[in-house]
């Protein structure tokens, strides 16, 4: 049928449009940890933990050092958090499927959003559990946007790769809320309107994503989301138990065309094990460089507002380009789609030689930055805003295509 068609596919790139806007705009905020530091201690958060101390000539100097030690323990949890918590969101996504994960999801940012908005300097401790939360509920708005990826075939691993730079993209949200905030917007207005997004998250979880999973290949005639009219669509309102029964036959006969490794064996597999430990390596390098960026530049700027200020900005606006050198990655991966595979070279084969590239390209990148951040000097920290852009860029999504690809019993 023409019209249904043209009706899938219109809901298939509205759910792709804003799950990118959801990646863009929300899930990976936290990240950006160094434009909110510079509203916060304006706003005299953990001010108390300045101390006067006398310097050079006996004159008295503010030592700030540990408000700034709070402030990096404060990110350095969150980020903790962010990474602990996958798994238990995996799980539950797993088990009970996308509307479950997603209603978990905000309300865990809706909360994290509420608390930032009412906290004060008075009540700075609040801050822990605050941007805790928020990384624990972004991380599942990224967990159940990459199946959408499963909706394109062949565009796969671009799509995975663009929701990941997406969500690398978002940490600029805090550069708008610092701005904001020098225009003179609170930064409890900035954040009850981020609390009230949460009504926009609510109706994509139930009118653009499905109840349970978005299944791999896709068969023809899947279909998911609520729909208002009468329709051989299903409506989750008046045929839920329907339109579980057709996700569930779809991931069946899935199940049926290829034998799927158990936990245990993906858990286990010399691919996940080696990826994990090149994994937490890099992104170690990146939280370090993120949590203590703010006193890096108040040591290269000699302590100058205005100069920490430039910079921050300017690393939050790098930050913005995640979402364009992302789908590189994934265009990298993508390359030998559409084209002849070698004799006796199955698909998965294709797509494992296809990522040598990209994994080498990411180590390559993350070594650069790496010798970029390590040396003191205040105008090269503009390429290092580059490198480290582009490495995160290529380390998330380039690792989210890898797994699906590398353990294929995982669903997205």
């Amino acid at each position: 049928m023409p019209g249904l068609g043209k009706s899938l596919s219109l809901q298939r790139g509205l759910t792709f449009a804003t799950g990118l806007v959801e990646c863009l705009c929300f899930a990976g905020a936290v990240f950006g940890w160094a434009s909110l530091v510079f509203i916060l201690k304006t706003e005299g958060y953990f001010s108390s933990r300045c101390v006067n101390t006398t310097g050079v000539n006996a004159t008295q100097v503010l030592d700030c050092s540990g408000q700034d030690e709070q402030f990096s323990l404060v990110f350095t949890i969150a980020s903790f958090m962010n990474n602990f918590l996958t798994l238990p969101s995996g799980f539950l996504f797993d088990w009970f499927g996308t509307t479950v994960a997603r209603l978990a999801g905000i309300f865990l940012y809706t909360m994290g959003t509420l608390m930032v908005a009412f906290s004060t300097a008075a009540s700075s401790n609040l801050l822990f559990p605050a941007l805790s939360v928020l990384s624990a509920g972004g991380i599942l708005f990224l967990i159940t946007n990459m199946q959408v990826g499963n909706l394109f075939g062949s565009r796969r691993s671009t799509i995975i790769t663009l929701y990941n730079g997406a969500f690398d993209s978002s940490s600029a949200l805090f550069l708008v809320i610092k701005l904001l905030h020098e225009s003179g917007v609170s930064l409890r207005s900035s954040f009850l309107f981020l609390s009230a997004c949460s009504v926009i998250h609510l109706l994509r979880t139930f009118f653009l994503m499905p109840r349970h999973h978005i299944p791999y290949p896709l068969p023809d005639d899947f279909t998911y989301g609520m729909t208002c009219g009468k329709s051989k669509t299903l409506s989750l309102e008046t045929n839920g138990d329907a339109l579980k029964a057709t996700e569930e036959m779809h991931l069946n006969k899935n199940v049926t065309a290829q034998q799927e490794k158990s936990f245990r064996e993906c858990l286990m597999s010399r691919f996940f094990v080696l990826q994990l430990l090149w994994l937490s390596i890099m992104q170690l390098r990146h939280y370090l460089f993120i949590g203590t960026l703010n006193p890096m530049l108040q040591r290269l700027t000699a302590g100058e507002p205005s100069l920490v200020s430039q910079y921050i900005n300017a690393f939050a606006i790098t930050q913005l380009c995640g979402v364009l050198c992302a789908p590189w990655n994934g265009l990298i991966m993508d390359r030998h789609k559409g084209k002849p595979r070698a004799a006796g070279e199955s698909e998965q084969e294709a797509d494992l030689r296809a990522s040598v590239l990209s994994l080498f390209l990411t180590a390559l990148q993350g070594l650069l930055f790496s010798i970029c951040a390590s040396i003191p000097y205040l105008p090269l920290q503009y390429l290092t805003f580059v490198l480290q852009v582009l490495n995160r860029s290529f380390l998330y999504g380039g690792n989210a295509a890898f797994i699906s690809v590398a353990i294929s019993a995982l669903p997205w």
